[in-house]
C-alpha cells in the first residue's frame, strides 16, 4: 500500500504538455519511447519519479531541461490511447502527490482500466457535456454522481445508461486541459473509482 501512495494522483491537471517525439524502441527495450515538454513542471523532477500523462502513470527515464522521456511497455500501449499520439499532440500533465499535499480531486492511481470513445459533445453557456462509450466490463464500476478519471481529469459522472456515460466540464477545465481540442470519435483513457472497485469486490 505504501508503494501505491508514492504514486498517487488527484486528477487535478496542472498543465497541458506537448509531445515532442515518439519512437518505437529497439530490441530489448520498451515498446515505445515518448518525449514530452513539461514546461515549468519539469522543475525539480528526477529520473524515476512518476508523472501522469493523460491519466497514465509513467516513470521519467531521461530529463533534458524541460523535455522528459518516458518509456511504455506493450501492455500500456494496449490498454491506453498513448500509442495513438503523434508529435504535437497535447497531453494532460499531473505530478504525483507529495506527502502533506491537499487532496482536491479524488484518489487516482494512474492505472487505466480501458479506453472510451466520445459519442456526443453538448456545448452549453456554462458547461460542456461529454457523452462517451466505455467497454462493457467497466460499466459496473461507473455510478451516477460517482468519481471517474478521464484522460487524468477528476470528474463526476452525470449519467450512466448501460455502457454510455456522461460528464460535464466547466469552462476552466476546458481551458486548462486538452479537452478544448477533443472531438467526436476521439479516444479517452478511463480510470474508474478505486473505492468502487474495492466495494464491489467485497459484495
Amino acid at each position: 500500500m505504501y508503494a501505491q501512495l508514492l504514486n498517487m494522483f488527484t486528477g487535478i491537471i496542472e498543465v497541458v504538455g506537448k509531445v515532442i517525439k515518439i519512437n518505437k524502441s529497439t530490441k530489448n527495450r520498451s515498446a515505445f519511447q515518448m518525449t514530452v515538454d513539461l514546461g515549468k513542471h519539469a522543475k525539480g523532477l528526477k529520473i524515476g519519479q512518476s508523472v501522469a500523462l493523460n491519466g497514465v502513470c509513467l516513470s521519467v527515464t531521461k530529463i533534458v531541461k524541460k523535455k522528459c522521456n518516458f518509456e511504455m511497455i506493450d501492455e500500456t500501449i494496449k490498454k491506453t490511447d498513448l500509442g495513438n499520439l503523434i508529435p504535437g499532440a497535447e497531453v494532460n500533465i499531473e505530478r504525483s502527490v507529495k506527502a502533506g499535499d491537499r487532496m482536491e480531486g479524488h484518489f487516482v492511481l494512474g492505472h487505466i482500466d480501458g479506453v472510451g470513445i466520445i459519442k456526443k459533445i453538448e456545448k452549453k453557456p456554462k458547461e460542456v457535456k461529454i457523452w462517451f462509450e466505455v467497454p462493457k466490463n467497466l460499466s459496473k464500476f461507473i455510478v451516477k454522481k460517482g468519481s471517474i478519471a478521464i484522460d487524468g481529469i477528476s470528474l463526476t459522472v452525470v449519467d450512466i445508461k448501460k455502457n454510455i456515460a456522461s460528464v460535464c466540464l466547466i469552462p476552466h477545465t476546458m481551458k486548462v486541459t486538452n479537452f478544448h481540442s477533443k472531438k467526436i470519435g476521439d479516444k479517452l483513457n478511463i480510470e474508474t473509482d478505486i473505492l468502487g472497485k474495492y466495494i464491489l469486490k467485497q459484495t
